[in-house]
């Protein structure tokens, strides 16, 4: 299946039925008077949160959707027949855009929310409508509004409490599947991860969270080096970032200055992200002699200065990721808490996630309209396409 993460759409409100002119015709009622009726209400345009879906292929392939139109009123005071809603499913974590306004329209986050994107047209009026003391035969009628239309981008993020950062081959397919079920392509080459993968982590009896692991970031990505940042969108609705490091990598390099290097990723895509929690994992320590572990790690942490929280694991062998995975648990259980108590910090971490949102497609747009630029002026380096995406999306529910 193929993973898509944005798609274009155009979605257009039934018309509403018009009203009826008509007049009473009965033997022996040679006056019966206006009996023309109303017509019927077109049909909205809903879109609807569906937990069984994960992309927006089926957007993809159909991009117009129309609701029913209304049906004219008729005589003998019939009213024409209401058009049926239209109803789209769409991912869990979907964010509706109107393109012609840039509008935010709504974000659907949980399963069975629904949002009208399009206004049914309204019904006409029969000529019974006008009927008075001083005009028994009518001839008004009124015809139906225009349902309406608009041009909307879906952007779907996905849903998770914490989100793995960290350069390619850092370890971050490992350790998502060494600690839930989840179980994302993992090999020796880099940009083995092409799509996000989800995964369930179960710390005890009633209490887990899920961790996103999306595809490495390197230098440059910013500018479209690698996968490109397009996404580091899907981190927006995480509490805490796990940034992976490599304590031995195979090429030579810095633990550093890989750091250093997504960081600065980070910052040019949104500052608001780059300033949320995010703790230091130093991954790999069983390539390291454990005599010499300990000296290792801590100079890499007084290289970066690093002054938050610092975990040394192995995904590969499980080595510390228990005690990671339960120390993640208290601090989302501490935060939804303090979050409940006070209503303040709630409304602060809304702001931030909108601000993140903001940030994000703002710098996406900026990125589509570059390379947008880049094929009108002939340059076929930047091939990077939604469409290159033909692999699965792995959600392990435990």
């Amino acid at each position: 299946m193929k993973f898509v993460d944005e798609a274009t759409i155009i979605v257009e409100a039934g018309k509403g039925g018009h009203g009826c002119l008509s007049f009473r015709r009965e033997k022996y009622v040679p006056k019966g008077g206006p009996d023309g009726g109303d017509g019927g209400d077109g049909g909205s345009v809903y879109l609807e949160a569906d937990a069984s879906l994960n992309t927006l292929i089926d957007y993809r392939f159909q991009r117009k959707h129309k609701a029913q139109n209304g049906e004219p009123g008729s005589g003998r005071n019939c009213t024409g027949t209401k058009g049926e809603d239209l109803i789209l499913p769409v991912p869990v974590g979907t964010t509706v855009v109107d393109m012609d306004t840039h509008e935010v329209l709504g974000d659907l986050t949980h399963a069975g929310q629904r949002l009208k994107v399009a206004q049914a047209g309204f019904h006409g009026l029969g000529n019974t409508r006008f009927k008075s003391s001083v005009n028994r035969a009518p001839r008004q009628t009124t015809k139906g509004s225009e349902g309406e239309l608009r041009n909307l981008r879906l952007e779907l993020k996905v849903l998770a409490d914490v989100g793995l950062l960290g350069m390619p081959n850092a370890g971050k397919s490992t350790f998502i599947r060494s600690v839930s079920a989840a179980r994302p392509k993992v090999a020796d080459y880099p940009f083995t991860t092409l799509v996000p993968n989800l995964g369930v982590v179960s710390v005890q009896a009633h209490q887990s969270f899920v961790i996103a692991d999306i595809p490495g970031l390197i230098e440059g990505a910013a500018e479209g080096a690698g996968l490109g940042i397009r996404f580091l969108k899907h981190l927006v609705r995480t509490r805490l970032l796990l940034h992976l490091v490599d304590v031995a990598p195979y090429d030579g390099s810095s633990p550093a200055d890989s750091v250093r290097a997504i960081e600065h990723e980070l910052e040019k895509f949104s500052e608001t992200l780059a300033s949320r929690p995010r703790w230091l994992v130093l991954n790999k320590v069983d390539m390291v002699a454990e005599e010499d572990r300990d000296a290792h790690c801590q100079a890499i942490v007084d290289e970066l200065g690093w002054e938050g929280p610092v975990f040394r694991i192995s995904a590969l062998s499980g080595e510390g990721t228990k005690v990671l995975a339960q120390a993640v648990m208290r601090w989302i259980e501490e935060q939804a808490e303090e979050e409940a108590q006070n209503p303040e910090v709630a409304e602060r971490e809304a702001l931030r996630r909108r601000q993140m949102d903001d940030e994000a497609r703002a710098r996406i747009e900026a990125e589509r309209q570059a390379r947008r630029a880049a094929r009108e002026d002939g340059d076929d380096d930047d091939d990077f396409d939604d469409d290159d995406y033909d692999v699965e999306v792995v959600y392990a529910p435990e």
